[in-house]
């Protein structure tokens, strides 16, 4: 987020796209839903009717991959009506007139056509947030798990730099992150491009004091990301892999494809906390410590780097992830030696300019938000306050961009998928909960009532839901929080595994699988399994 969740409290004006916030961000979407009380304005745009649009002022119930036509449209009618911050422009951007050239082709009623929403909502949309003094832009997986979406990010960010609302308290642009350290995983290098703290592996100054630092040779070229390893794996390019507390037997796209890429490899790795999925599949599983049987922190979604401290002993034969990495690399031949995580964030402030002020002496008496430069350093709240990263914010003219799948009449509806609220990710954790199992224990498919009916399907039927992946049996789940042409599943579930439908063709820029948009079938193939009743939650 280049803002903090407190900030939430000054916001006029809420653009929330592709984030269910209040079931996978509970506590933002606390923070949000009391702002609206106090008066603040909200616009929803997603292909499902979350809890949110019950607050919204404006709901634009999208078609799914339709990200940067909509954002185009509500930019159209801004700088029309003027309402766009022309002295922010002049002052703190460059690229305007490209963008204004490609804006301009998307007039409402264009839009209203590609997105199927209706035209007048997307003028009041951005008349709502042109007319907003502090506006800020909340997104997640919605907005990014497209083929389109590095280029839905940017206009995302073609949005406040048109607007002002960027560089101060209260606005900005405010990924929200799905689980509690991917943050600080990316901060920490876990991306193929990077050294910590965002350095480039291909930029050779950077290279070269990474190897001054480590006394070793390191490669100048960048690795594969999570898709392409199981490309390279199904291909047999890739021979080798150890995964450290992830699931893609049930989180990845295709999973056909990655069951047969995972068995191909010579060797397979994994690291857990239990045997999930993934491990079951693995040559060696090596037993990680929970969070509670371990020191360390945590980067969370705002930036904020917080101290976990160990509450008990590791159980059996488990140890920290830190020191199982540790032992490897000696074994292995390193000669580097950890006494403890603190050993670890002290190595990392050397060599991690946003972290350098960052030590757990300092953490000791509280949390801090990164760039934190030096000792003294307070910590940021907010980025890019007086000037941007690059100087100026640059605006990129983007055009809408068609979803790799497309309906047809083999199959004719779109599917999407998410989370829930009772469970986290693949359930590794929340799945031996008894209490969340009896609130949510099984997959289903939300499914339109006139849909339903147009396929005789009813409540609780087990239905097989096809793509051109694969096919799987779920239960059915009337309920009109999706639109006739949609249908939604959440993909935490084992016995409806939705990864084997969706899409792996991937972002060309950041490599991210197109997991939101999936054409499928729906067929019935039994009546009345599982008692779900009608809902519109």
């Amino acid at each position: 987020m280049t803002n903090s969740i407190a900030e939430i409290k000054g916001t006029d004006a809420f653009i929330i796209m592709g984030t269910n916030t209040t079931e996978n961000h509970p506590v933002i979407g606390t923070k949000i839903k009391r702002r609206l009380k106090e008066g603040a304005k909200l616009i929803v745009i997603d292909p499902r009717q979350i809890e949110l649009c019950k607050y919204a002022d404006v709901y634009l119930q999208i078609k799914p991959g339709t990200n940067i036509a909509i954002l185009n449209g509500i930019m159209n009618v801004i700088i029309n009506e003027h309402l766009e911050d022309s002295e922010y422009i002049k002052n703190r951007t460059e690229g305007y007139e490209e963008l204004k050239k490609v804006v301009e082709k998307y007039t409402p009623d264009v839009v209203a056509k590609i997105c199927e929403v209706k035209e007048e909502d997307i003028i009041k949309a951005a008349r709502i947030y042109g007319k907003a003094k502090r506006g800020a832009f909340y997104y997640a997986m919605g907005l990014t798990q497209h083929t389109s979406g590095t280029h839905s990010v940017m206009s995302a960010s073609n949005v406040q730099l048109l607007t002002g609302n960027i560089g101060f308290e209260s606005t900005g642009i405010n990924p929200l992150r799905g689980q509690n350290n991917v943050q600080g995983a990316c901060d920490m290098g876990a991306l193929p491009t990077d050294y910590t703290g965002y350095q480039k592996v291909f930029m050779d100054p950077v290279r070269e004091a990474m190897e001054g630092f480590w006394h070793t040779d390191l490669p100048s070229k960048k690795g594969l990301t999570l898709t392409e390893m199981m490309n390279a794996a199904g291909s047999g390019d890739l021979g080798f892999l150890y995964i450290m507390g992830e699931n893609p037997m049930i989180s990845d796209p295709d999973l056909n494809h990655v069951k047969k890429s995972l068995k191909n490899l010579d060797f397979l790795l994994v690291q857990d906390i239990f045997l999930t999925e993934t491990a079951q599949v693995a040559d060696v599983v090596l037993p990680a410590a929970t969070f509670a049987e371990k020191d360390g922190t945590f980067t969370n979604t705002e930036r904020r780097i917080l101290r976990v401290r160990k509450a008990i002993d590791p159980v059996g034969d488990s140890k920290p992830d830190w020191q199982i990495l540790m032992e490897l690399s000696n074994m292995l031949g390193l000669k580097e030696f950890y006494k403890n995580p603190s050993d670890i964030m002290d190595e990392i402030a050397r060599i991690t300019p946003s972290y350098r002020g960052i030590s757990y002496e300092r953490l000791e008496k509280g949390s801090l938000q990164w760039p934190c430069t030096n000792e003294n350093h307070p910590g940021t709240m907010y980025l890019h306050k007086d000037t941007m990263a690059r100087g100026r914010g640059l605006f990129m003219a983007l055009e809408h961009e068609e979803s790799k799948d497309q309906k047809d009449e083999q199959y004719p509806l779109i599917l999407t998928t998410g989370r829930m609220l009772y469970h986290y990710h693949t359930r590794t954790m929340t799945g031996k909960v008894e209490g969340l199992n009896a609130m949510a224990s099984h997959s289903y498919i939300e499914i339109n009532p006139n849909t339903a009916q147009k396929y005789n399907i009813k409540n609780g039927d087990l239905v097989r839901v096809s793509s051109k992946r694969g096919h799987i049996e779920t239960y059915a789940k009337i309920s009109d929080i999706v639109n006739e042409s949609t249908v939604f599943m959440p993909f935490h579930f084992s016995d409806g595994l939705v990864n084997t439908l969706t899409n792996a063709a991937i972002d060309p820029i950041a490599k991210i699988p197109e997991l939101k948009v999936a054409t499928v079938n729906i067929e019935k193939v039994e009546r009345k399994v599982y008692g779900y009743s009608s809902t519109n939650n």
